[in-house]
């Protein structure tokens, strides 16, 4: 099965964990943000964006920013796009910063927690910069 080699292929172009962030990725492209954005009613929508939670029709609004985010890292992952780096790996600094940030912005935060949750981001975000040379471009899946 051709199809079935490709993916095999593609698989082995970054470790393990890159493989999850571009599933993950996909999952949020393809299938949560379109249900977010297309079926949940406006009252429940929340974005958050730095670490302040939009709701209603502000979070709305934002939905297609987050799905052209996840829509490109999917495709910037699968063919490991040069323009990935540096972009990846401040996109996730960023989320560190929202989840820090959220402790203290949010009434349900917590404080100091916001530190710990936003710690395997920072991680996450040193690989990712740590990983330049592997966002080269590829043609498998072309």
């Amino acid at each position: 099965m051709q199809w079935l080699d490709t993916l095999r292929d593609n698989l082995k172009l970054r470790p393990w964990w890159m493989n999850l962030l571009m599933a993950f990725c996909a999952y949020m492209a393809i299938f949560y943000v379109p249900w977010d954005f297309l079926f949940k009613p406006v009252a429940q929508d929340q974005e958050v964006w730095f670490g302040i939670l939009l709701t209603g029709w502000a979070a709305k609004a934002t939905e297609p920013l987050h799905w052209l985010i996840y829509a490109a890292g999917s495709l910037g992952f699968w063919k490991m796009k040069a323009w990935m780096f540096p972009w990846a790996s401040l996109y996730t600094v960023q989320v560190a910063i929202s989840m820090f940030m959220w402790q203290f912005l949010d009434e349900r935060g917590q404080g100091i927690v916001g530190t710990i949750s936003a710690l395997p981001f920072i991680i996450l975000a040193i690989a990712l910069w740590r990983s330049k040379p592997r966002f080269q471009g590829t043609d498998i899946g072309d």
